[in-house]
């Protein structure tokens, strides 16, 4: 059965290291965001690879457009690892936030990663096997009052991924979050999007790992 890893919110740094660190282990890797033009490349860049890729369009923060991309990438196979990389990363203080804006970006950081979740785990529950991660990061750890909303998110991701690891742990489905303490930056020792992505491949690797990375 063809190996495939669904990576929701692909995006040029973290998103495009992690697909090509899973593709050069065999997998397929199937993205899905909602800047197509951006995907096409993606594309092309893993197949000029020798990779095999392939991208939906999809808004994270739409459960509507998750369910009907996901039901698409399962014409290809039961994805086998989901990683869940959406978020808005806005810069507004706490006390000019509002109402709407900040539960449509609530939808966009966790909920969009539970409908994902939930769109691929009768395939993995027929696979007896898989692998969630959802993409946290230090403003759960360390909340910002001038990114108020990526913090709240941050914070519900982590307790999301705890959350499904302990429903999910005696069914072999392990779910974990990556809690990135850094700003990604290619010229960064630790924070470049290639070493972040090798936290996700050692999780997935590694039956043993606690259900939390902080990195």
């Amino acid at each position: 059965m063809k190996k495939l890893l669904a990576i929701v919110g692909m995006g040029e740094g973290n998103g495009l290291a992690i697909a090509r660190r899973f593709a050069k282990e065999g997998y397929a890797i199937a993205m899905l965001a909602r800047n197509e033009t951006k995907l096409k490349e993606f594309k092309n860049s893993l197949q000029t690879e020798g990779y095999e890729a392939h991208y939906f369009t999809a808004d994270a923060g739409n459960e509507n457009s998750l369910k009907s991309a996901f039901t698409s990438v399962k014409n290809i196979a039961n994805p086998e690892v989901l990683v869940y990389n959406a978020a808005v990363p806005k810069m507004v203080n706490v006390l000019n936030e509002t109402f709407d804006s900040l539960t449509n970006d609530f939808q966009v950081n966790v909920a969009g990663a539970l409908v994902a979740v939930q769109s691929v785990l009768a395939g993995m529950r027929q696979q007896g096997k898989g692998t969630i991660l959802l993409t946290g990061g230090g403003f759960a750890l360390y909340p910002s009052p001038d990114f108020a909303s990526l913090s709240i998110g941050k914070a519900g991701i982590r307790s999301l991924a705890k959350i499904l690891s302990d429903v999910l742990k005696n069914e072999g489905i392990r779910v974990g979050t990556i809690t990135i303490c850094g700003t990604v930056n290619p010229r960064d020792p630790k924070y470049n999007p290639e070493s972040i992505a090798e936290n996700y491949w050692n999780f997935h690797t590694h039956p043993e790992s606690e259900s939390e990375i902080v990195y």
